[in-house]
């Protein structure tokens, strides 16, 4: 007689490992890939970073008093600064794969700037457009001196120190999450572009891969480029063949690819230089506005460092390169202000997204994107025909990589005790609130043409109104402040909200692949206080 059957083996069930290195990455900060592939990568990252580039001045040129001449000039100033300020974040800043671009974040102090008492009786558009941007350059000149002081004095070190995977996990997820206004309600002004866009960009980024697989699929590492230039042509002959012949002026704007306006404005070569706009005008007010706008970016470039960080494969970022990086951003600020750019400089949330998509967070690759953005800034007419991409296009690529940046806040949940009530109280509240704040702020502004705050004056406004309108500001605000607050058990609350994995990188010699991902060249480490 037989002995009895042994009983079935149950598999264990684990929980998926904690990883502070995101795996599977193809190619991290020091390993670039072959030359020709890091070159087509780092033109496509020209190519996502265009899209805030020609937004920004196409819309605020107009209300400025400028034209297609100075849209064009202020792209290309844009640009140019762009690739020397992502040249000096690469190789001094965080050396993180970060592309410093425009931001939205200045858009309502510049517009207040613009609405000035001072303007209003200029009666000479181009007069008018020059005495503004002189304005608008001043203000960013003093603005961009809070990065530089915060960053470089070590000030935002001690802050960032506070930062707990919990508290992180809003102010990441915001930075891509809060800009979903950039994304599909600009796609659906010109849905026909924008929609088979997003459909031939999925497919090609993420079906091919997988249907393909065992194969050198690089054309799905370039997604980006097939799908714009495939819907790009598409795109034109529908304008050629009359499509929007009939339609209303908005929809022509949109859709037909003949209307941009940048290439006939732009000249063939141009060097932007410092102060081509005229010597800056210096207002106080303005000035404290222009502060507080930089402050807001400095936190949400924060976030997006983060985002960085994390698709680059690199380990958490340590509280003094990321100060470090800050000091730099305040460099680029003031770059921006000097060169008369109307904006000010922050980390590009969509090139942060790319990295994901492309799983390359090579910093050669950003260094030749940098290359192609001065290239292109000073051959006009050349940088001016892909600036003229229409927006719907560059709205559907955002509603991906934008995903991916607040995809990438959620992946620090990983760090916590998600069974905790105090960890799920700060982590609800900060995110609903981060949504539902600055949603009433931008809805007031949109209905009444002004913020909430509204007094006689334009600045004081604003340094109320631009950072409670901020999505990854305040929702990381509120995360930090509870996070610090509401302490249970200092040992629990500890590990609850994940720093005893990061305890690790608070300091830049604790861990030897922090040195590996983040110490400067030519032994310049000992010249910033902040490292």
């Amino acid at each position: 007689m037989t002995g009895a059957a042994a009983p079935p083996k149950v598999e264990e069930l684990k929980p998926h490992p904690v990883k502070d290195q995101l795996p599977n990455v193809s190619y991290c900060i020091t390993s670039p890939p072959p030359w020709p592939e890091a070159i087509l990568l780092g033109f496509q990252h020209y190519l996502v970073m265009l899209g805030t580039t020609v937004l920004i001045p196409t819309y605020l040129v107009p209300h400025m008093g400028g034209g297609n001449e100075e849209k064009a000039k202020m792209i290309q100033t844009l640009l140019f600064v762009a690739g020397i300020n992502t040249l000096f974040q690469t190789l001094f800043g965080t050396r993180l794969p970060a592309v410093m671009g425009a931001s939205y974040t200045f858009v309502p102090t510049t517009i207040s700037i613009i609405l000035a008492g001072r303007y209003s009786d200029i009666q000479n558009p181009k007069e008018k457009f020059e005495r503004i941007m002189r304005g608008t350059q001043g203000a960013m000149i003093v603005g961009s001196i809070l990065q530089i002081v915060l960053g470089f004095s070590g000030l935002w070190r001690n802050v960032v120190r506070f930062l707990s995977p919990l508290s992180a996990v809003p102010l990441v997820a915001l930075s891509g999450f809060g800009l979903y206004e950039l994304g599909f309600p600009v796609l659906a002004d010109c849905v026909e572009i924008g929609l088979p866009e997003i459909l031939i960009l999925v497919v090609f980024s993420q079906y091919l891969p997988h249907l393909l697989k065992g194969q050198k699929v690089i054309y799905s590492r370039l997604a980006v480029i097939f799908s714009i230039v495939i819907v790009w042509i598409y795109a034109h002959l529908l304008t050629l063949s009359g499509a929007y012949k009939h339609a209303s002026p908005v929809t022509q704007n949109t859709c037909r690819t003949d209307h941009a306006g940048i290439v006939s404005g732009a000249v063939w070569i141009r060097i932007p230089y410092p102060f081509q706009w005229g010597a800056p005008t210096f207002a106080v007010g303005e000035a404290f506005a222009m502060m507080v706008a930089s402050f807001v970016a400095l936190v949400e470039s924060s976030g997006t460092f983060i985002a960085v960080s994390r698709y680059a494969s690199a380990t958490p970022l340590p509280p003094s390169v990321l100060s470090r990086g800050v000091g730099w951003q305040g460099v680029g600020s003031l770059l921006c202000g000097m060169f008369g750019t109307g904006n000010g400089a922050s980390v590009s949330v969509e090139n942060a997204g790319l990295l994901a998509m492309t799983l390359v967070g090579s910093r050669r690759v950003i260094q030749i994107s940098a290359g192609f953005m001065i290239f292109f800034s000073i051959l006009g007419k050349f940088g001016a025909v892909f600036a003229s991409i229409p927006g719907p296009i560059v709205a559907a690529v955002h509603c991906i990589l934008f995903a991916y940046v607040g995809s990438s806040g959620l992946s620090l949940l990983q760090f916590c005790n998600l069974n905790s009530f105090r960890t799920l109280f700060i982590l609800g509240f900060s995110v609903f609130i981060g949504f539902s704040m600055p949603q009433y702020f931008n809805e007031y502004t949109a209905l009444k043409s002004y913020g909430p705050v509204h007094t006689h004056a334009r600045w004081f406004n604003d340094i109320i109104n631009v950072p409670l309108s901020s999505q990854a500001f305040v929702g990381g605000t509120v995360a930090l402040l509870l996070d610090l607050t509401l302490q249970n058990n200092d040992n629990q609350s500890h590990k609850d909200k994940g720093m005893h994995w990061w305890d690790k990188f608070s300091s830049f010699k604790k861990d030897t692949r922090s040195e590996e991902f983040y110490s400067l060249p030519f032994n310049l480490n000992k010249f910033f206080p902040s490292v």
